[in-house]
Parts: structure tokens; sequence; C-alpha cells
């Protein structure tokens, strides 16, 4: 009998214990201001306030696990990590595979990002050596421009490098990130070209059958909307974007 009591309550405590393993959020970590590395190799940034927040809202022990852009939706599907908190844009194609929370981050135009004093036919670009983060929805996009252009899929970090040598004349990113590049270049590249709307808006990526963990961040997005933290933590790391609030009331 002690021996069953025993077995049962090691059960429990086994079963205890993997119920409280902590959620994994993935980010890119080289996409600031969203999410970068500092000095130290610790993951910052817009995407991880916001992850840290609502982990801490809906009652979560969560982690921060960093991963390349162009697989994060691999490793999601292969269950490495929980949700991907790495601004990304909901698109149809994605929600083939994955479901998305609630957006977190609104509709955001992209832009193309050159060296100052660089002029572009926006109408016709042809012959030109065009780049977008690597399995982004703006590398999607320029690949469907079937125009004669040399197409690089080019990861944040190194498109600065790029633009200055020459070996890349645009780089297709979402608005806020490339004011923020130009903001922070003294005058040395620009943003051009139309606004471009690609897909809706920014939100956390799951699997979807985790109705659960879902449910909770969406819970918790509410909550960071309607007393206004989420608009604050907008307004603070991207203060060109405009006047809250960012969303419209439900």
């Amino acid at each position: 009998m002690t021996r069953l009591i025993l077995s049962a309550l090691l059960s429990l405590l086994l079963s205890l214990g993997a119920s409280a393993a902590p959620i994994k959020l993935a980010t890119e970590g080289a996409y600031p201001p969203f999410n970068t590395l500092d000095d130290a190799g610790k993951v910052s940034g817009f995407d991880i306030d916001l992850g840290n927040e609502l982990c801490k809202r809906a009652g979560l022990e969560c982690v921060w696990v960093t991963n390349e852009w162009d697989t994060l939706i691999a490793n999601l599907t292969a269950s490495n990590y929980d949700a991907i908190v790495s601004d990304m844009t909901i698109t149809d194609d994605r929600l083939k595979t994955i479901d998305f929370t609630d957006e977190y981050f609104p509709p955001d135009p992209s832009n193309y990002l050159s060296v100052a004093g660089k002029l572009y036919d926006y109408s016709a670009l042809k012959g030109l050596k065009l780049g977008a983060p690597s399995g982004s929805a703006q590398a999607s996009y320029l690949q469907s421009l079937k125009a004669d252009n040399t197409i690089i899929a080019v990861d944040a970090d190194q498109a600065i490098a790029d633009l200055n040598a020459g070996t890349l004349d645009l780089y297709l990113a979402e608005g806020s990130y490339v004011d923020e590049q130009v903001a922070a270049s003294n005058g040395a590249l620009k943003s051009d070209g139309p606004d471009i709307p690609i897909g809706k808006g920014a939100a956390i990526g799951v699997r979807k059958a985790d109705t659960d963990l879902k449910g909770k961040l969406n819970t918790a997005l509410a909550a960071v909307k309607a007393d206004g933290w989420l608009d604050a933590l907008i307004a603070k790391y991207f203060p060109d974007l405009g006047p809250a609030p960012y969303f419209k009331p439900n």
C-alpha cells in the first residue's frame, strides 16, 4: 500500500513538473528596434518588453531563445519552442502553417531604404539589386514583381553595410524599421518609394493546436491594450509612428 501511495505521489510530482515547464519564446535578435542582442548577448527591444509583460500578466514563466528568421516557423512547428515574438506579420501564406494571436503592432506599410542622393524610378524598377529580410513577406513581394532585378535575401544587420558598399541598391522593409535606420544614419540613408501595404499587423505566432496558450496571450494582449500599456510601449520605441491609440476599440 505504501509503495502504491509513493508511486502515485511520484507520478503527481512528475506531472506537475512537466506542466510547469517554462514557455519558450523565440525571436530573431537581429531586427532593431523590435528585437536585437545587447553587448552581453541578451535579447532586448520592443518584442522582448512586450513578451515579458504578456507572460507576467498571463501568469506564465517564459524564457527567450533566438533563431534565424527564415527557420522561425519551421522550428515552431517542430516544437523547439512555443511561440514566435519577432515582429512577424500575419499573412495568408503563414496562416496555412501556423496560427497567430491578435495583433500587437498595427499594419506597417513597407518602404525602400536607400543611400541618400540616389534616385530610382519606382514605377519601373529594373536591373537593380533589391534586398529584403530572408524569408519575409517583403521578399515574397519583390519576387512577385517579376521584373529584371536581382533579389537578395539580406538580414537586417547586413543590409546597411551592403547599401553603403553598393552591393545592394534598395532594401525593402517595414516602414518603422526603415525610419529607425534613416534616423541613425546621420543623413547617409533615406526612406524612399511609395508606401507598400504587405500583410496585416504583427502578432505572436503559435502552433495551430496550442489554443490554450493563444487564449492566455490574447487575454493579456487585450489587457495591455485596454489600460494603455501597449500604446505607451509603441510610442517609446517608435516616436515617429504618430499619436495613440494604435488599435481601434473592439
